[in-house]
């Protein structure tokens, strides 16, 4: 897209291609931990004529039975751990969904990639920098595909937000502004396998703050991250009368809550770029602002939406000057007959029959796992810090 203007953006389509799949050989998938996200990889999976799912598990016994059954997938092995399905499946297995809590995706990863299958992960990669290194080093050892399951990478209005980066309409870029969030959206009607520290880890830092970091840096180039300053608070969370607690019928969970349910960060990145951060489950206000992308010939303005969906919340607006004029051009929704999430699957698919590299690469992910590990811990001292990533 580099070299085209804003006009010849205004054309571009988002059409679903229906490339013909080979079901010769179909891929054998498996599937870590049955909740409720695990329901989108199914049906998406079952959807897939070179697919076929024959493991599954989950720590709940019969869990992962019900899950299968549920779902009208019949001859599914399942199994008690991580651990023991991999240990007894390695050598049938050709990829895995990893679906699990937050503290436990790179434990799940890190086993999966050693046993030479490959993995798609869901978000946020892993809790912190120290567990993402691992992951990295487990990829580069195994020489598998490890995608991580930012679907938003595939939604058409996240396509033209890199478009319009990457057109130069917007010159050099200084800085960067997330947006969006939610006034009251604690993901508690899921259990509290989000809320609890044990299992979550982070809280919307990581469950939404990770969609949003993506598509900022994924349309910039994803450059490092150096040093950052980072807040998070959990007054909605902790508190007993917060409304969603009493909605979905779980008045003392606010007893369980041990993430953040608010966070915030001012971060340097290379290419002297700054990036001002905020997001959250609960918060005294509609939204915290539109997410912007500032340079030096234009600005972008990408509207926020109600609750961090992975999409935009209206049509983009490209700010620059026409001939000594101030202008503003607006760029129409697009719309795809793909959902995002089938093309996440599909591309990690693809990756693997085809020896491709992975869709969402965890070279890019790293940093932004730095970036949230990053804000928590400089929240938990209480200083600015420096964001070191050692060479894989």
């Amino acid at each position: 897209m580099a070299g085209k203007t804003v006009d010849e953006m205004l054309d571009f389509n988002v059409k679903a291609e229906s490339a013909e799949i080979d079901t010769s050989k179909k891929l054998r998938i498996g599937i870590i931990g049955t909740g409720w996200i695990a329901e989108a990889h199914i049906e998406q999976y079952k959807k897939m004529p070179d697919v076929e799912i024959v493991a599954g598990a989950d720590l709940i016994p019969g869990k992962a039975q019900k899950f299968f059954e549920k779902h009208g997938v019949e001859g599914v092995k399942c199994y008690l751990s991580h651990k023991e399905m991999l240990d007894d499946e390695s050598l049938k297995l050709d990829g895995v969904s990893i679906c699990t809590y937050n503290m436990t995706h790179a434990e799940c990863t890190i086993y999966a990639l050693d046993k030479g299958i490959n993995v798609l992960l869901e978000k946020p990669m892993c809790v912190t920098l120290e567990e993402g290194i691992e992951i990295l080093k487990a990829e580069k050892r195994s020489g598998k595909v490890l995608s991580i399951g930012f679907q938003p990478r595939f939604d058409p209005n996240m396509i033209m937000v890199k478009n319009v980066v990457e057109s130069g309409v917007l010159g050099k870029i200084y800085y960067i502004q997330s947006g969006g969030g939610r006034r009251r959206g604690i993901p508690t009607p899921f259990g509290t396998t989000f809320i609890e520290k044990e299992t979550g880890g982070i809280g919307a830092l990581g469950d939404i703050g990770c969609y949003s970091l993506d598509m900022l840096l994924n349309a910039i180039g994803y450059p490092k991250p150096l040093t950052v300053t980072g807040y998070t608070s959990d007054f909605f969370g902790t508190d007993p009368n917060y409304i969603g607690y009493k909605n979905c019928g779980h008045p003392e969970y606010y007893k369980k809550f041990g993430v953040d349910d608010f966070a915030a960060g001012f971060v340097r990145l290379e290419g002297d770029i700054i990036l001002d951060f905020r997001i959250a489950w609960a918060m005294n206000i509609d939204s915290p602002g539109d997410a912007i992308i500032l340079g030096t010939k234009g600005g972008l303005r990408i509207p926020a939406t109600d609750c961090w969906n992975g999409s935009i919340g209206g049509p983009l607006k490209v700010y620059t000057e026409v001939g000594g004029e101030q202008v503003v051009t607006e760029i129409p929704m697009k719309q795809s007959d793909v959902p995002c999430f089938e093309v996440k699957i599909r591309s990690f698919l693809d990756a693997i029959k085809n020896g491709t590299k992975a869709p969402v690469p965890a070279s890019q992910i790293i940093y932004n796992q730095a970036i949230l590990s990053g804000i928590k811990k400089s929240a938990d001292l209480g200083k600015e810090i420096q964001i070191e990533i050692p060479e894989i």
